[in-house]
């Protein structure tokens, strides 16, 4: 075996492992996803959160996509109204949220009119309003 043919065999496997390790893979582009707003409990377990995506806010709960709207102030309230329950529950909560959802929020709401706190407030209002009632269960001794 000549010392040239051992040096073309060698330049051979090297190219032909390069081209194995530089194949592109097509990836078809995914929707991006923006973390914006993290609910935490006293022992940093995350219990919910928003996202952004493909332009609408997404609200987590309890590890589940639970929502979605393009009001970032809905979506903010919604979180907001999560951390209310687990703080009433006994629970210690924190809440931190981007500077773009916060923006977004107020945004919204002064074009509406409203503060942040009022959209919010009448959005509770509305929420309450609009709380399904149960059926009415039958009296099994009335049959």
């Amino acid at each position: 075996m000549s010392i040239q043919s051992k040096a073309k065999r060698d330049a051979n496997r090297k190219k032909a492992a390069r081209e194995r390790t530089e194949r592109t893979v097509t990836v078809t582009p995914r929707s991006s996803i923006e973390a914006h707003a993290e609910l935490r409990d006293s022992a940093g377990t995350l219990l919910g959160g928003i996202a952004r995506q493909d332009g609408e806010w997404v609200l987590g709960l309890d590890g589940k996509m639970v929502g979605g709207s393009h009001s970032a102030a809905t979506i903010l309230a919604m979180l907001k109204r999560a951390a209310a329950m687990h703080e009433r529950a006994g629970g210690s909560i924190v809440l931190k949220f981007s500077d773009a959802l916060r923006d977004a929020a107020y945004a919204e709401a002064r074009a509406k009119g409203l503060t942040l706190d009022e959209f919010e407030a009448q959005l509770e209002r509305g929420m309450r309003n609009d709380v399904p009632v149960a059926p009415a269960q039958s009296n099994p001794s009335a049959h």
